[in-house]
């Protein structure tokens, strides 16, 4: 089976986050939501209160096959231990997607450079020697990214489909009445 690890910290975007969660899980992916405020209750950024699967410090133990930052807070780039695993899974060539603010995290690991990529409207200045993209996900090698909260359900469906293949993710946006991006 395969598994993703999707960060959250406080003020993330619930939309981003658990649309996400709900589309991999459909798709039969094993999906393990992780605090980095080293409290197991996070508060997003309306207020709603997600309890995550496990702690930052117990989820790096494992392997996952690709890591998911949720934006409405560039708060993940100051998270030294996320910045080191981001780092990690990129030198070995894993899948890292980001939406939203959450790409600071990929200028902040420094690994963006020279890569296609885009982020919320009025953040490029994180992508620090990124090309900023025209589409509203870019996928450059193992990184994705995705412009925000609207993209959301297309942004998961590419990552399912990234994850378990195009005929999963099909089943999965027909399921959820959403086409898929090509």
């Amino acid at each position: 089976m395969k598994t993703a690890a999707v960060f959250l910290i406080d003020d993330f975007e619930e939309t981003e986050a658990l649309t996400t969660v709900d589309i991999l899980r459909r798709g039969k992916v094993e999906v393990t939501t992780v605090s980095l405020t080293g409290n197991i209750e996070v508060r997003g950024k309306h207020n709603i209160i997600v309890k995550a699967d496990e702690l930052f410090d117990a989820a790096i133990k494992r392997e996952f096959d690709m890591l998911i930052i949720p934006g409405g807070t560039t708060d993940h780039a100051q998270h030294r231990g996320l910045i080191n695993l981001v780092q990690e899974y990129n030198a070995q060539g894993k899948p890292i997607a980001a939406i939203c603010a959450a790409p600071a995290v990929l200028g902040a690991a420094g690994i963006i450079k020279g890569k296609k990529a885009v982020c919320y409207p009025g953040m490029e200045f994180y992508l620090e020697g990124a090309f900023i993209g025209e589409n509203n996900i870019e996928i450059d090698g193992n990184i994705i990214t995705a412009k925000g909260p609207a993209i959301t359900p297309f942004f998961a469906l590419k990552l399912l489909e990234i994850l378990r293949g195009g005929l999963i993710a099909e089943e999965v946006a027909q399921g959820f009445l959403s086409p898929l991006i090509k």
